[in-house]
């Protein structure tokens, strides 16, 4: 039996929320946690099969994800992870940079799709979502965007975004038409694990990966929850805070990243707060990845034209990726 879809769209949290464990909603609407029903799949053989892609009869079928992480592992390098925000100044802008990150080394690629209340983005992200706002791109925009990439790079892309709009557009139809768009996985911070059957799911039977995020503040039972519902890797925000925050005592990082891994064979990334080549490179002894976001978006737009963005992008990434080289 299919649960009934909710009525509205998921509210907002709001701006400049410290990010804590993605919280299960309290009052009415649609975010209120519904325990899964009888043919939804959480109990035993849950979660299912990722499935092969489109001409490939349904057998599973390794992701883009998977296969970089086996390489790097095989080189004994870590994955630089950039994240670059769709429309920011324009999607011509966001399509340049994309194809300049895979070339200066980017080992996966987050595309930010813009939202009006990130809960979880700081101000250099905010301010970015809100410039790219103003030139109204879409899903479908950022669709488009991976459909004319994908002729061009092969890394694994990422979408970046918030319930709300996907909410809208559909968890089937945005799983299907990621896939058939070439998009690989979905960060996702409003949707915790509890209220994200539907879309993960629909994203499992197209071939993709719901990633999910796990906090500072996650106690080992849910750490352990979320490593099984997810796949591709696990995002490990490292503080409580907002994106371009003060990344903490990198002591706290290792500790936490190796909790993790005591738990689950999933590569684990680190992402919120790390913004130098140092940092990266210390966190790389115990992460599997690194992501770089308000670092990087705020570089970007200190340059005056896009032959500087461009310029600033690739001397940035390619120190960065030297420091998560072989070890």
């Amino acid at each position: 039996m299919k649960r009934p879809p909710h009525p509205n769209p998921p509210p907002s949290r709001g701006r400049g929320q410290r990010f804590l464990d993605p919280p299960l909603s309290r009052g009415k609407g649609p975010q209120v946690f519904h325990p899964p029903r009888k043919g939804e799949g959480v109990s035993k053989g849950y979660p299912p099969p990722l499935r092969g892609r489109a001409g490939g009869g349904g057998a599973p079928l390794a992701n883009r994800i998977d296969q970089t992480f086996v390489r790097l592992r095989e080189r004994g390098e870590k994955a630089l992870i950039p994240y670059v925000m769709l429309g920011d100044p324009d999607v011509a802008t966001t399509e340049a940079l994309a194809l300049a990150a895979a070339s200066a080394g980017a080992d996966l690629l987050e595309i930010g799709i813009p939202f009006s209340d990130p809960l979880a983005d700081g101000p250099v992200l905010q301010r970015s979502a809100e410039r790219a706002l103003a030139q109204k791109v879409t899903l479908a925009d950022a669709l488009a965007l991976v459909r004319r990439l994908r002729a061009k790079i092969q890394i694994p892309l990422l979408f970046m975004t918030y319930y709300n709009l996907i909410f809208q557009y559909g968890d089937e139809r945005l799983a299907n038409d990621a896939a058939a768009a070439g998009v690989d996985g979905l960060i996702v911070p409003d949707l915790p694990p509890e209220e994200a059957v539907p879309l993960e799911t629909a994203a499992r039977a197209a071939g993709l990966y719901l990633i999910y995020l796990i906090a500072p503040t996650t106690p080992p039972a849910r750490i352990k929850l979320i490593a099984k519902r997810g796949g591709g890797f696990l995002y490990y925000v490292s503080l409580t805070g907002i994106t371009g925050s003060k990344l903490p005592a990198l002591d706290e990082v290792d500790r936490s990243v190796q909790a993790i891994k005591r738990v689950t064979d999933l590569p684990v990334a680190v992402g919120f707060g790390v913004s130098t080549p140092e940092e990266a490179g210390r966190i790389a002894r115990v992460a599997d990845g690194v992501i770089v976001a308000s670092a990087l978006i705020k570089r970007l737009h200190a340059q005056p034209d896009p032959a500087s963005r461009l310029a600033e992008l690739a001397a940035y990434l390619k120190s960065l990726k030297t420091a998560l080289g072989p070890r």
